[in-house]
């Protein structure tokens, strides 16, 4: 049956494992079933529906379950789901009919079928009392009791990747709704983007979409400033854009916050918590209720332990942050800082514009490596630290990154800026970091994984004709589907690729370009023009990287910009600074550093500015009205039902406290 086929009935393929092909002829088998086909036996036996894919090079063993088997494990891993009355309840597929359904008619979102088909898979355990032997390629091994089988064959390279497949009717849906549809070039179905990806890839285009959107304010003020002449006014009129658009960011994030709580509400449907019960038993222990005063001074005496314990490991996890965070800081410093001081000294001073490009070609090439260094120095750094929740990890690593990047992005341009106080090549640096990089970072962002895949294709097709040569047996195959899913990049980050994913580097892209236009902008007006029209390409060209270039990503529940949000108000915060002095510089061509009236408006300015960014953020709710109205009564609702559930547990422990003293009554007697 072909997966054509298989999509009409309902079922869709949506985890492959690849293990190596071993031929047609099993020879190797000689006593007992070959391993692969006794993991393909687990794999029914857990109620999945498995179908094997012969490639060129390996064996794919595509899986798809129904709902009744995913529903069992999402009550195994006590997902909680959003129910009809409006409260959030562990998982029961007995009880799935009081559970709110997805908009498209299925009970489980991508996120949750993607991690019960990771607890199923890996959750094939040896339930027998004895060994169980594997065998592959004329070897043995021996699967004990209790352990994991996938795992197992991972360790010894028979599993050698599970990975996501894409489901071509909803990739080709995307395709036309999105990636395709230009029709109004910011929207975005973000819903279908977060039923097929998860939530922290529907924030990024929900961020990037909403970003672009109020982008085109600044982009007409910039065209109308660096265009037009003001006349008498044209003094004040680079003040006047600095302080709209100070004000224009701080409302933009204002906002944005409001509309990411109303997305993360709107949305809490594809996404459940799996993890272990948060919820304790609310039944008292009879013991506590018999012999109170001892079971109070032991607990008395555990709690204190307890939390001597969390002290401890708070003040050490504390201490080792910033242990690590003052090793980046001191690198940076001491490393980093005089490089690019360096390099843009002589950027400066030298004349021919054929040694600036070869100047400019040697410094991207030992940047790159020290970039790379960096950043597996910042991943070892988090590995030290007790860091306890992946999004904290990504955190540290992100900070810790961005400080690389934002010493290579803008050291350079500071030193034109500020202390050489250039503004033509300030300009001109603006110009080739904005346009040039721009246009060169999304050509090879989007190139290069097709590049690859184009090469693994080739690759795999010189080894097939390499090993059927001269082999009166051998096939001529194509590529199937599955197999060029499995030749495509992965959607990994480019540094610290076992922490984070593939959006870390277009954050970072982001991240850069904003810092960029906002600290320079009296310098540079028109660079928001720029960026504007870099984002409308970046939206659909970032989707069709997703949808047509790279493997389908590994669903993330992150539903916020985490550290991102942190780094965007900072770079605010600098970009008063810098603007500020940009502003002096203009003004004050000759180098007196009076405090002339215009100065003194300068300075009065920026503290304005700063007064703006930290008022606006107390004047504008972070979350919409619904939003907290919604979240206080399921949170009244929550509270009724767990009140009557510790009355009705407390009047059963009143019964059963009485049936024992009858007993030992009667025992006495």
């Amino acid at each position: 049956m072909t997966d054509n086929d298989r999509e009409q009935e309902g079922c869709v393929f949506e985890i492959a494992l690849v293990v190596p092909r071993w031929g047609e002829n099993r020879e190797d088998e000689r006593e007992g079933a070959h391993c692969v086909d006794i993991l393909v036996d687990e794999l029914r036996r857990k109620g999945f529906i498995v179908e094997r894919d012969v490639g060129l090079q390996n064996e794919f063993i595509k899986l798809a379950a129904r709902d009744d088997v995913i529903g069992r494990a999402a009550a195994a891993l006590q997902f909680r789901k959003p129910t009809c009355i409006g409260m959030d309840l562990p998982f029961e597929w007995e009880e799935a009919a009081a559970f709110i359904r997805l908009p498209d008619g299925s009970l489980f979102s991508w996120c949750e079928r993607f991690h019960c088909y990771n607890h199923m898979i890996y959750g094939i355990v040896n339930t027998g009392e004895s060994v169980v032997v594997l065998r592959y390629d004329s070897k043995e091994e021996h699967w004990k009791p209790g352990e994991s089988l996938v795992r197992k064959l991972e360790a010894i390279g028979i599993v050698k990747e599970v990975f996501p497949l894409h489901d071509e009717k909803k990739r080709k849906q995307l395709l036309r709704s999105w990636a395709m549809n230009w029709s109004d070039v910011t929207h975005q179905p973000i819903d279908d983007i977060c039923a097929y990806y998860g939530m922290k890839i529907a924030t990024y285009f929900t961020f990037l979409g909403m970003y672009t959107r109020w982008l085109l304010f600044p982009a007409s003020l910039g065209l109308a400033v660096q265009l037009f002449d003001f006349g008498s006014l044209q003094f004040a009129v680079l003040p006047f854009f600095f302080m709209s658009l100070i004000s224009w960011v701080v409302l933009f994030f204002q906002f944005w916050k409001r509309k990411n709580a109303a997305v993360s509400a709107r949305l809490q449907i594809y996404n459940s918590y799996s993890s272990e019960s948060e919820y304790r038993s609310m039944k008292t222990e009879p013991s506590l209720s018999r012999f109170a005063s001892e079971h109070m001074r032991k607990r008395n005496a555990d709690r204190i332990k307890e939390k001597a314990n969390f002290q401890r490991d708070e003040w050490i996890s504390w201490l080792l942050r910033v242990r690590n965070d003052a090793f980046i800081i001191l690198s940076i410093i001491c490393l980093q800082l005089p490089f690019e001081l360096a390099y843009a000294h002589l950027y400066e001073v030298l004349g021919a514009d054929g040694l600036k490009f070869g100047l400019t070609a040697v410094y991207l090439f030992v940047i790159q490596y020290f970039t790379r260094m960096g950043g597996k120095i910042a991943v070892k750094l988090i590995k030290c630290e007790k860091i306890d929740t992946p999004e904290n990890k990504t955190n540290s690593l992100v900070y810790k990154v961005f400080g690389l990047y934002f010493m290579q992005s803008y050291i350079g341009v500071f030193y034109h800026a500020l202390l050489h106080r250039n503004i033509t090549t300030l300009r001109q640096v603006l110009i080739q970091r904005l346009v040039m990089y721009e246009v060169i970072e999304n050509l090879l962002e989007n190139s290069i994984p097709y590049l690859s895949y184009s090469f693994r294709k080739y690759r795999a097709v010189r080894n097939k004709v390499k090993r059927d040569k001269g082999s009166s047996t051998g096939k001529s195959r194509t590529f199937t589907r599955v197999e060029k899913e499995y030749l495509k990049p992965s959607y990994n980050a480019s540094i610290g690729q076992e922490i984070e994913d593939g959006l870390f580097d277009d954050f970072l892209e982001l991240v850069l370009q904003f810092g960029m236009i906002m600290m320079f902008a009296c310098a540079f007006p028109l660079a928001f023009a720029f960026a504007a029209m870099n984002n409308i390409t970046e939206i659909r060209a970032d989707a069709l990287k997703l949808l047509s270039m790279m493997r389908r990503p590994i669903p993330r529940a992150e539903e916020t910009l985490g550290a991102w949000l942190n780094i965007f108000q900072f770079l605010i915060v600098m970009s008063i600074c810098t603007n500020s002095a940009l502003l002096v510089c203009m003004y004050d061509r000759e180098g007196n550093w009076k405090l002339s009236p215009g100065l003194a408006a300068i300075l009065a300015m920026e503290h304005v500015l700063l007064f703006i960014k930290f008022g606006f953020s107390r004047i504008v709710p972070e979350e919409p009205a619904w939003v907290k109205a919604a979240r206080m009564k399921n949170a009244s609702q929550a509270e009724q039902v767990c009140t009557r559930q510790l009355l009705k547990s407390l009047s059963g422990d009143d019964k059963w406290f009485a049936e024992v003293r009858s007993q030992e009554s009667k025992k006495d007697a």
